[in-house]
């Protein structure tokens, strides 16, 4: 059974890390934010429904057809997103949200604020961000 959190709850160091409130949290933040997402990418597709590319000037035509492909690149951006949005879920479910992939430690409650699909720590994104920096430059 979830615990029913309260109207003004967040998560803080003292009190057990990924405890049954915290993870309630996150399950909550994490669906409103899928949520948020669908429902643009719901009005984006009515949007391209309702719209005609016969603009009788080619200038605006050509200004649509970079809207629409910006539009259509910032929706793929939110599909891949989603697809973080659910694996988050599912770590979630199997008891392994919050904590690093490289080194089991516990990711910062201020990094899952900011970002709650983090499945580094701070440090490790860090090392691996230069390992990609260091790497690119071969």
């Amino acid at each position: 059974m979830k615990p029913l959190l309260p109207p003004d709850y967040r998560p803080s160091e003292d009190e057990p890390f990924m405890n049954p409130m915290q993870q309630e949290y996150f399950r909550q933040k994490l669906l409103a934010w899928r949520a948020e997402l669908l429902q643009e990418s719901s009005e984006t597709l009515h949007h391209l429904q309702e719209e005609s590319l016969a603009e009788p000037d080619i200038a605006d035509r050509a200004s649509l057809e970079t809207d629409r492909s910006l539009e259509l690149r910032t929706r793929d951006r939110e599909r891949k997103l989603i697809a973080k949005i659910d694996d988050a879920l599912r770590r979630l479910e199997d008891g392994s949200y919050g904590f690093c992939e490289e080194t089991s430690e516990p990711i910062s409650l201020r990094r899952l604020e900011a970002r709650p699909i983090a499945t580094l720590s701070v440090e490790a994104q860090e090392r691996h961000e230069r390992l990609e920096r260091t790497h690119r430059d071969d």
